[in-house]
This record gives structure tokens, C-alpha cells and sequence, in this order.
């Protein structure tokens, strides 16, 4: 599992976790297209912005490899900012390619290109 350095570990000043620390024994958590609500939390809202503005600083319009990435977190923006850079995609491996569609982001989360 690659470790992404330099990469924040969690949102600051609160416990939403962006990376792992280990690889887990049984494999890596399966990436899924999670819904966003509109009447989500302002918190949870913040730290998807986060996020993303963390992505977009380390690897830009480049694809990267999933890694220590939070798959929870990789998850809420799976599917529509942050979509598959190889074909066939393994959403279960550490080694998986993703980009950012920049294009959807940009829309999603305008704060994090500014």
C-alpha cells in the first residue's frame, strides 16, 4: 500500500480521518458510489470540501493511486469527482488509479479551485 506523504491525515480541528494508517489484513475496503443529500450536516459538507481541496493540491488533474486514502471518505465523492483512471477498475485494491473529473469538481466543491 502506497502512502501518500505530505497528504493531510484529517481534517483540522476535527476527527474526520482522510488517510489510514495500515494496510487492512483482510484487503482493502471496497470504494462505493455513496448518495449525498442535500440536508447533510454542515460538518460533513466541510470536510468532503476538504478533502477534495486536499486532492486537488497533491495530484491536481494527474491520476493517482488510491493507498492509504480513507476509503469512507474516497467514497462520498467516488462516482462523481473522483472516478477511475484505468479500465478494468479494481474498486477493492490499495493499487487502484483515480483521478479528479475536474470538470464535476469544480461545480461540487468551487472553494477547493479558487
Amino acid at each position: 500500500m502506497e502512502k501518500h506523504r505530505g497528504f493531510p491525515g484529517r481534517l483540522p480541528g476535527t476527527d474526520f480521518q482522510f488517510l489510514i494508517r495500515r494496510a487492512n489484513k483482510e484487503g482493502a475496503t471496497e470504494l462505493t458510489e455513496r448518495p449525498r443529500f442535500a440536508d447533510r450536516r454542515p460538518p460533513d459538507r466541510r470536510a468532503d470540501a476538504g478533502f477534495m481541496l486536499a486532492l486537488w493540491q497533491c495530484f491536481g488533474d494527474q491520476p493517482f493511486v488510491r493507498g492509504n486514502l480513507d476509503a469512507g471518505r474516497l467514497s462520498w465523492l467516488f462516482g462523481r469527482e473522483v472516478i477511475p483512471a484505468e479500465d478494468p477498475f479494481d474498486p477493492s485494491s490499495y493499487d487502484a488509479l483515480l483521478r479528479i473529473d475536474v470538470d464535476v469538481a469544480r461545480v461540487s466543491f468551487p472553494e477547493a479551485f479558487t
